[in-house]
């Protein structure tokens, strides 16, 4: 009987390339060994209920999207063995949010030469600053403060914003950097829209800011 799979060689000049075939990740399955006990944490985090067949709990965080699932029968893996990122603009603010929800949350560190150190990046900057927390099962969640990508991380033709509080915030550290352009210029911008925009582009693509 022939085989149902297919195997492409990568020397087949009839091979379509996956490089630009657009896939998304749409769900994690994360283990959990008590199904209304992690429904309840993650709500708790604020996060989407979905609707779902039976036997399939999933959640998806403000402005992500992909989404979270958990089942009696949805996965063989050790309950409390995931792990992932969760991924904010402003890394006190959501530390703040999860303590008021009853989330236990580590204190905020940063990524300094010689490891982590206590405290958010003096700097906030991208990638540095991050927070633990794990559900009911132990399954162990990132934290982390990221707001702008390192280059080739975005699609540099689409720019986007994936909730209205990560959008402000752009808005806010481009105030910021405006308020710093305008002091070294010495006169007021009339064109502040264009130079808010362009920097919070550039921001998000992680090329080089404007002075």
């Amino acid at each position: 009987m022939a085989s149902l799979t297919r195997e492409i060689l990568s020397n087949d000049p009839s091979a379509v390339s996956s490089a630009g075939l657009d896939m998304k990740i749409e769900v994690i399955v994360i283990p959990v060994s008590d199904v209304d006990r992690a429904k309840e944490f993650y709500r708790r985090l604020g996060w989407r209920l979905d609707q779902t067949p039976p036997g399939v709990v999933q959640l998806t965080p403000h402005g992500s999207a992909c989404s979270v699932q958990f089942g009696a029968k949805l996965t063989s893996a050790t309950p409390g063995s995931g792990k992932g990122y969760v991924i904010v603009s402003d890394i006190e603010a959501a530390w703040n949010a999860l303590l008021a929800a009853g989330i236990k949350v580590g204190e905020i560190f940063h990524l300094g030469p010689d490891g982590p150190v206590p405290g958010p990046d003096p700097e906030h900057r991208t990638y540095r600053s991050r927070a633990l927390f794990s559900d009911p099962d132990g399954n162990s969640w990132v934290l982390q403060e990221i707001t702008s990508r390192l280059p080739g991380r975005i699609d540099p033709g689409a720019t986007s914003f994936g909730s209205a509080s990560d959008l402000a915030s752009a808005l806010r550290r481009a105030e910021a950097a405006h308020g710093q352009h305008e002091a070294r210029t010495g006169q007021a911008d009339k064109n502040w829209p264009d130079w808010y925009a362009e920097y919070m582009v550039r921001e998000r693509n992680g090329q080089e800011l404007p002075q």
